[in-house]
């Protein structure tokens, strides 16, 4: 039996850290949205109780450093399974992006064993498994355009945030998250409208969605890569209702209304990095 999940990358439409928190986490509001560029995950039972990974990336460890082989060992000793899995990932996603691409490959991971293993395991199971793993991992297990609060694991269901196309560009570096939330002075950040932002995406308020969003942790990471701010100005010039880093970057993201100003987006960042993608917001 071979089962395919697919593991969709998210944008974070708005991230707020309110504080530090006594467990070293910080405090965060955010909206997320999943868009249409996907890893796929395909799974197979092995005789011998082993676990295998196999992935067409290069830059994909395939040993316990990856979240996908921490998911498989978390439902094999939580539930005593003496069977094996076969895993392979395919990447699209980029890696280290501030696209939870690892968080959603360990999501689609706890939903394809736990369809290959016949566990009957509910959504809501899933994701507070998945929380031990990473605090991506329970909206991921979900996806859909989502308020997100706590450290990750506290979930609210919006409607799906207004259709629009979605222009991805990974600068050619890779960021460290808990370097970034490390660095963050609560003195200096500009804290979006989260509650704006809601109200704008249970509303269908395009326009609204695109001037209410924003992300508290832009400020370090463009102060450490000034080119997030000339991809933003960019994208901005070329006619994007909106530019926005992605989680703790270095992904930024133009929100277009327009397929037309969406391709010239492209156009015109295409050059400047080699990973730039046109997706649609997904439904």
């Amino acid at each position: 039996m071979e089962i395919i999940e697919k593991a969709p990358a998210k944008i974070n439409l708005g991230l707020d850290a309110l504080y530090k928190r006594n467990d070293g986490y910080h405090e965060l509001e955010m909206i997320m949205a999943s868009v249409d560029l996907a890893d796929r995950l395909t799974f197979e039972l092995l005789p011998k109780n082993e676990i295998v990974i196999e992935t067409d990336s290069s830059f994909l460890p395939v040993d316990r450093r990856n979240h996908v082989y921490q998911a498989a060992e978390l439902l094999k000793s939580t539930f005593n399974l003496t069977q094996g899995v076969k895993i392979y990932i395919e990447k699209r996603i980029p890696v280290a992006a501030g696209l939870a691409g690892g968080s959603s490959d360990c999501a689609a991971a706890l939903r394809g064993m736990n369809q290959l293993w016949e566990l009957g395991l509910s959504l809501e199971e899933l994701a507070i498994l998945g929380s031990k793993i990473g605090s991506d991992v329970p909206y991921c297990v979900h996806g859909g355009t989502a308020f997100v609060t706590g450290r990750g694991e506290k979930i609210e269901f919006l409607p799906t945030m207004p259709q629009c196309w979605v222009v991805l560009v990974k600068p050619r570096m890779s960021v460290s998250t808990g370097s970034i939330f490390g660095s963050l002075s609560f003195n200096d950040v500009e804290h979006p409208d989260i509650r704006g932002l809601k109200q704008a995406i249970e509303t269908n308020n395009y326009q609204l969605m695109a001037e209410k969003s924003g992300n508290a942790l832009e400020g370090v990471t463009i102060n450490r890569h000034p080119v997030i701010q000339q991809i933003k100005d960019r994208m901005m010039k070329y006619g994007a209702d909106a530019a926005l880093m992605s989680g703790s970057g270095p992904t930024v993201f133009a929100l277009c209304e327009k397929k037309t100003r969406a391709q010239r987006i492209y156009n015109g960042l295409k050059g400047f990095c080699e990973e730039v993608y046109i997706v649609r917001t997904l439904k």
